[in-house]
């Protein structure tokens, strides 16, 4: 059957404490419901539905996608109620799978056995095993192992609070009979809401065979509904992520202290140290090694570079064989050609750097072009900024700059040319010449440095 998806996030999420609605909390730096949304394309569906609620706009602007179909649920009447803002907009030839928005670590393989039943009608509940099921409901199975209810926690017996398996909230039912289910069910419980839970008393009454998709791992089941909830999931999700790492021939000194809030790729005999983080996406080419407390994001990083200890990359492309760092930084639209060497407490923005050059220590280069084996030395300082305007500095092949120049940009330096050090240079440097640009150096004789008075002590 043709299968739509039904993705339930109109929840508040008062636990969270937050002004942010309860599906855009972010888990591995993206939204939860990013998650959830990821998994249902890879379904190959006819068409998602995500019904919202709280937080409505925010939640609508930050999936602006083209294949979403949006539901308000304008009033917060319960599950069936939510379920049933979409169905009119569903075929009764579909199959229809919810999801929870605040359920964001399900795999696509447990949804695909819950979407695709051997048998059809079907009506089949993801469930799972929990030491502590307090808060869930509670599946109660027939004498042929079929389930015959749900339970939900406020209704429940003492007998019944015992079982352990638990309904997820994730289920797939025939879009007519789903219709015609919630079409039935009413609001005689402890919550006064609409169960979508009580169309399987109402299927298994109809003599439709409801199916109870017992999970492997619970962890992919786990509902987020508070701040130390979501911490746990993060957790969960960075370690499966490592894992997944470590077994495509990652290298990672510690799996419990690697953070990776996006894509992150790596080729072989890729090395990374602790406490690192990755944002958005990073790719790392063969041999890469990146050290303890490096930030990497948005950026493509060559074979054999190094990323040494506590440096920032960000938005960078960085050829084959570089070394950054440590205590670097580089920031969007730097682009480094093979074999570039940026070293400690360097910062490099918007600029160029071609081949074999070096900036060693303690420098900054903005809006710059620089050449191949062009050696920048310490506290060099691009001056781009005019106060109003930026401005561009371009460096020829084979410079020497000496320590302490400053270039006030636009400036071009050329081919071979030498910059003294402590110069500071407004006009261009001619190819090939030494170029210097220091005021007058002169002592004053006697001259004695300035000193405090002494403090007075209490009058006697």
């Amino acid at each position: 059957m043709p299968l739509s998806v039904v993705v339930l996030a109109a929840g508040q999420g008062k636990r969270m404490y937050s002004r942010l609605p309860k599906v855009l909390q972010p888990l591995a730096g993206r939204p939860m419901l990013a998650h959830v949304l990821e998994r249902a394309r890879a379904l190959g569906t006819e068409g998602i539905h995500v019904i919202y609620g709280h937080g409505g706009d925010e939640v609508c602007a930050a999936f602006a996608d083209g294949d979403l179909t949006w539901h308000e649920q304008a009033e917060q009447l319960g599950t069936g109620h939510a379920v049933a803002q979409a169905l009119p907009a569903i075929p009764d030839d579909h199959r229809v799978l919810v999801l929870l928005g605040d359920v964001p670590l399900i795999s696509e393989a447990a949804l695909q056995a819950l979407a695709n039943p051997a048998e059809e009608p079907t009506l089949s509940l993801l469930t799972a095993e929990l030491d502590d099921p307090t808060g869930y409901g509670r599946v109660q199975r027939g004498l042929d192992g079929s389930v015959i209810e749900i339970v939900e926690q406020a209704d429940a017996t003492d007998d019944q609070r015992k079982i352990r398996e638990i309904n997820t909230g994730l289920m797939a039912a025939p879009a007519a009979e789903l219709r015609d289910w919630i079409g039935r069910i009413d609001r005689r419980n402890a919550q006064g809401e609409y169960y979508l839970t009580d169309v399987v008393a109402l299927a298994a009454s109809d003599g439709v065979k409801v199916v109870g998709v017992l999970i492997d791992d619970a962890a992919e089941a786990m509902g987020i509904n508070d701040k130390l909830q979501l911490a746990a999931a993060e957790r969960t999700l960075q370690r499966k992520l490592a894992e997944s790492l470590m077994r495509s021939g990652v290298t990672i000194a510690d799996p419990a202290r690697i953070d990776v809030r996006g894509e992150l790729t790596a080729g072989s005999d890729v090395f990374i140290d602790v406490d690192t983080v990755f944002i958005g996406k990073v790719r790392l080419g063969d041999g890469c090694r990146v050290g303890p407390h490096a930030v990497i994001g948005d950026s493509d990083i060559g074979p054999g570079t190094v990323v040494h200890a506590s440096s920032v990359v960000d938005g960078a492309e960085i050829g084959a064989g570089c070394e950054i760092g440590p205590f670097a930084r580089l920031r969007p639209k730097t682009r480094l050609a093979a074999g570039v060497k940026i070293g400690n407490f360097v910062e490099v923005k918007k600029s160029g750097i071609g081949a074999g050059s070096k900036v060693n220590h303690l420098s900054y280069i903005g809006d710059t072009t620089i050449g191949e084996r062009v050696n920048v030395g310490a506290g060099t300082i691009t001056c781009n900024f005019d106060g109003a305007m930026k401005h561009r500095t371009t460096i020829g092949d084979d410079v020497f700059v000496g320590s302490g120049v400053n270039l006030v940009a636009p400036i071009e330096i050329g081919v071979g040319a030498t910059i003294g050090a402590g110069s500071t240079l407004t006009k261009d440097a001619p190819p090939g010449e030494l170029s210097i640009a220091r005021s007058r150096q002169t002592s004053v004789p006697g001259w004695k440095r300035p000193v405090k008075a002494p403090v007075k002590g209490p009058a006697k």
